[in-house]
């Protein structure tokens, strides 16, 4: 499972980035910072079902931290985009690419307004508009793509009734699937005959395709500078279609940073953190007395890992599913209690599990248990979230 972290160059997206991961990306203050996209592994954190047998669990795949399980997911933090990306201006044309891989994206932006889309500084910019630039520059950039042999693919499609089909495969590098272009097709009102689009009609499918294919949450970033909280309100109320998330990169990746050398201990997500260590350089003792009421007391969190938890379960409905091999133990062949807890798509089979765990598990699939009840179950019965089930297959 892939996540873009995108936006404008100079919004915090890399501190973001950083904060999430742990992973050393350069930072600075000036557009381009990030040339080439940096990978790193980032975790979503959910309850673990570990309290209902009340011991604690041995995680293989993922963490588990005060009763919190951490499961592992990849982002990208690809390089600013500017406006005309799509145009190829700045490093657009690789920047897409990269951010493609993405199956939902978190734009971060600087809700103090202090700078431009281009990634300057200045006495005063509109968040606002860095949600339209983005939205409007992957629109066009699909559109672009689509528009490229359009005159033949709209024939064959037509000619064939098969306008998903035909529509998709000219999107398949996008990572946009068939049923995703179905859906829109069919919510959207569109001819089942692409060639009788207008160049209109084009540009507002790759628009609905990018929000069915690339759904996008917001991070309102640099919430503890001045003019953030009035600009995070104005962009509650401008855009009620997305989720924007008040938040401070800086002060994740400094307690991050800080619970690493041992100084406090901090759960991320958490809306305090304890001091381990009470003799501390003035300035450092300052800076954390500053996130505990400028940033904890004030918004409840830092705002990164609810970003994250959001676009897995809110964008992208993403359920957990803990897998075992003893139905009444809940362990592994190995006896590891609860070892693994696999992200899936809400609405995904017993066989969907079994294909996550491992492809060749589909064939031997024979049939699956639910641990809670006892209830044997088929390969299409619908999981729900936190179920542990235990897989059979033939030998």
């Amino acid at each position: 499972m892939i996540i873009g972290v995108v936006g404008g160059p100079n919004k915090g997206k890399s501190t973001f980035f950083s904060a999430a991961t742990l992973v050393d990306v350069e930072i600075a203050n000036r557009p381009f910072t990030t040339i080439k996209p940096n990978q790193g592994t980032a975790y979503v954190s959910t309850k673990c079902v570990h309290e209902e047998k009340e011991k604690p669990c041995q995680p293989v795949n993922s963490k588990c931290e005060n009763s919190i399980r951490l499961i592992p997911i990849t982002l990208l933090d690809v390089a600013g985009l500017v406006p005309d990306a799509h145009k190829g201006k700045g490093l657009g044309n690789a920047f897409m690419n990269d951010l493609m891989q993405a199956k939902a994206l978190i734009q971060v932006l600087d809700a103090s307004g202090r700078t431009d889309l281009e990634g300057n500084s200045v006495e005063s910019n509109d968040p606002a508009e860095d949600v339209r630039f983005l939205e409007k520059e992957i629109s066009y950039w699909i559109n672009g793509i689509l528009t490229k042999n359009w005159g033949k693919i709209s024939k064959q499609a037509s000619l064939a009734g098969k306008a998903s089909e035909g529509l998709a495969n000219q999107l398949t590098g996008l990572g946009i699937t068939e049923d995703e272009v179905k859906s829109v097709l069919e919510k959207g009102s569109f001819s089942e005959k692409p060639d009788s689009w207008s160049e209109e009609e084009i540009l507002r499918f790759s628009e609905e395709i990018r929000k069915k294919s690339k759904p996008m949450i917001v991070v309102a970033n640099k919430i503890d500078l001045e003019g953030a909280k009035e600009n995070y309100e104005r962009l509650v109320k401008e855009f009620p279609q997305h989720i924007i998330i008040p938040c401070c990169s800086e002060a994740e990746l400094a307690l991050r940073k800080a619970a690493k050398a041992g100084i406090i201990e901090y759960v991320p997500g958490s809306s305090e953190f304890k001091l381990l260590k009470q003799e501390l350089p003035e300035k450092q003792r300052k800076a954390l007395e500053f996130i505990m009421s400028n940033v904890l007391k004030k918004w409840g969190s830092t705002g990164v890992q609810q970003a994250i938890n959001k676009t897995a379960f809110g964008l992208l409905s993403l359920i957990v599913v803990y897998p075992v091999q003893d139905s009444n133990k809940w362990q592994s062949g190995k006896g590891n209690f609860l070892p693994d807890a696999y992200l899936l798509r809400k609405g995904s089979t017993a066989i969907r599990l079994a294909e996550a765990i491992h492809s060749g598990f589909v064939e031997r699939f024979i049939a699956a248990v639910d641990c809670r009840t006892g209830q044997r179950i088929g390969k299409d019965h619908e999981l729900k979230n936190n179920d542990v089930i235990k897989i059979q297959l033939s030998h």
